[in-house]
């Protein structure tokens, strides 16, 4: 695919993950139109590629009237991103708004249907995999995109919103030939994150010399933090690569306990603070990571960047930017809202 002059829309383009893809489809050539409420996103994401003309930027509710039929108009390719999102805190405690995605996605890919979009790519989660198979940490598991099927036990509404999402592309593809992708993305970091997540968080925490240091869960659960440059490469490889609707991992298969992840934040950020662990908080499965196998065979991609590696590049990026007092003021709250 030439990226060169080609025309994509990007739902949620002023989001952590959706304004690193509007970068990269900036520095590819392609003429890019954001569609963003700001309802999680911020402006100051994208605005130095709106300021130079490089990007479309359109303030509105995807869910509105004709929004949607609006946004597609004349664009080659969709990413759509946009979604009531957030971390563990929030895809747990607010069941109703993230149910308001199955609306959104359907809205979204029936526009892009009737304006003849030439492919959708679409950002799914590691949340469509069966809770039931992810409860023991001990177990060396690994999750292939096959293992998603009957019985269904998505995590959350949030969860099931990206599984029917990923059946409705591939109904499309099947019925009416509509050309799909989707990325199932696995535990993304990186800057521009959210304290809302457990990386940021965990940074977050160790900023304001938060003592005793708390942790969700009993810190013994397994995650496989993918840093956003690879999330991004992953994203336009499967543009390039699927048109069936096949949904594909985007994870690394490093197994990295919470417990360990907080150490060596506190390490790099010269804090010392007993952590405590908090398992009535939620928590998520205790055992979810990625196989990337497949992403390996039909889009030669691979992650590239190492977690500890990224969690540096991450701290320094948090520390240049950040105010402790600020962050200070708004860490307990934003860690359960967008």
């Amino acid at each position: 695919m030439n990226w060169n002059k080609s025309r994509v829309l990007v739902t949620g383009g002023a989001s952590f993950i959706g304004s690193h893809l509007v970068d990269a489809l900036v520095a590819r050539g392609a003429q890019v139109r954001v569609v963003d409420d700001l309802s999680s996103g911020k402006l100051e994401n994208v605005a130095g590629h709106v300021t130079k003309g490089r990007v479309e930027f359109i303030e509105r509710d995807l869910r509105e009237p004709w929004v949607a039929d609006q946004a597609v108009k004349g664009m080659n390719v969709v990413f759509h991103l946009a979604a009531d999102h957030g971390g563990r805190g929030y895809v747990d405690l607010h069941q109703a708004a993230c149910a308001t995605n199955l609306l959104l996605d359907g809205i979204v890919f029936r526009a892009a249907y009737h304006a003849s979009v030439d492919k959708v790519v679409y950002a799914s989660s590691g949340c469509v995999y069966p809770n039931h198979l992810q409860t023991d940490p001990n177990e060396i598991l690994y999750l292939t995109e096959d293992m998603v099927g009957p019985p269904y036990d998505a995590d959350n509404m949030y969860g099931w919103a990206k599984l029917m999402a990923e059946m409705t592309l591939r109904s499309y593809y099947k019925d009416w030939g509509m050309k799909s992708a989707s990325c199932r993305y696995f535990t993304v970091y990186g800057p521009r994150g959210v304290e809302n997540h457990a990386v940021i968080a965990m940074i977050a925490r160790a900023f304001v010399k938060q003592d005793p240091f708390v942790i969700w869960g009993t810190g013994e659960q397994i995650r496989n933090w993918t840093y956003i440059d690879d999330i991004v490469r992953g994203t336009i490889c499967a543009a390039e690569r699927i048109d069936d609707g096949t949904a594909v991992n985007l994870g690394t298969m490093e197994r990295i306990r919470v417990i360990d992840a907080a150490k060596e934040v506190l390490r790099c950020m010269h804090h010392s603070a007993r952590i405590e662990p908090r398992p009535e908080m939620p928590t998520g499965p205790y055992n979810r990571v990625a196989d990337n196998s497949l992403a390996k065979e039909l889009l030669g991609w691979e992650p590239q960047v190492k977690f500890f590696d990224g969690l540096h590049r991450t701290i320094d990026w948090y520390l240049s930017t950040k105010k402790e007092d600020r962050v200070s003021a708004e860490l307990e709250s934003i860690l359960t809202e967008r």
